[in-house]
């Protein structure tokens, strides 16, 4: 199940709050009030918020002063924010606006159809960028278990060279049992060469197989078997 974003609604008057609430609850998001700028202040420190429709107009903290300490903090300062304000505002007041880290300005009376478009396009980049950091989580957690599973691997080879030098043992029984049967005078001069190349072969393999073993200082480099 998608989790719902969290949208933060600042206004100093009830109804204010009433009307945005009314005007985004078709956005099915969870909707969080704040009747000043410190109550806000508070929201932010524990929950995240894809966006905050902060008005202009407080008493106490405004609107520029709650957004410049939101701008200020490292965790909620990439939080877009859109002003509501009700004065009529020349350009001064709108740079003001934007200078304290606004992404809209938007004067009351509004379009509710504006509001709610503006509203949801924020609302769908942060759903965007949740699902980026949790697949960038899931690699994350992909590539740790990658590193477990390569460290696990550099155990298995004392396993297999203790399997490998139990057969290897096997072998050199067996020659060294065919050796003593061909220790005959009457022995065929081919299979007794052939034989002392076999003992030389194994006793080749045993050296490589011992080097291999941890603690012996050994390259892990075969030595020749010609």
């Amino acid at each position: 199940m998608v989790q719902k974003a969290k949208i933060l609604l600042v206004d100093d008057r009830p109804e204010n709050l009433l009307a945005l609430e009314a005007i985004l609850s078709a956005l099915d998001q969870t909707l969080v009030r704040a009747s000043s700028g410190e109550e806000a202040l508070k929201a932010l420190l524990t929950d995240d918020f894809a966006v905050i429709l902060l008005d202009v107009q407080m008493p106490g903290m405004d609107g520029f002063e709650t957004a410049a300490h939101i701008k200020r903090r490292e965790r909620t300062r990439d939080i877009p924010i859109i002003f509501l304000t009700a004065i009529n505002h020349g350009p001064h007041h709108t740079f003001r606006g934007y200078a304290a880290g606004a992404v809209d300005y938007i004067s009351k009376p509004f379009d509710p159809w504006v509001l709610r478009a503006k509203v949801s396009v924020f609302v769908e980049l942060y759903m965007k960028n949740c699902q980026l950091r949790e697949q960038a989580a899931l690699l994350r957690l992909q590539l740790e278990g990658t590193h477990r599973a390569d460290a696990s691997a550099v155990k298995e080879p004392a396993g297999l060279l203790a399997e490998l030098s139990a057969r290897l043992a096997a072998v050199e029984e067996q020659a060294e049992a065919l050796s003593k049967q061909l220790d005959d005078d009457s022995a065929d001069a081919a299979a007794v060469a052939t034989a002392a190349h076999l003992e030389r072969k194994l006793t080749g393999l045993r050296r490589a197989l011992d080097a291999l073993e941890p603690g012996t200082g050994g390259t892990g480099t075969l030595p020749s078997q010609n």
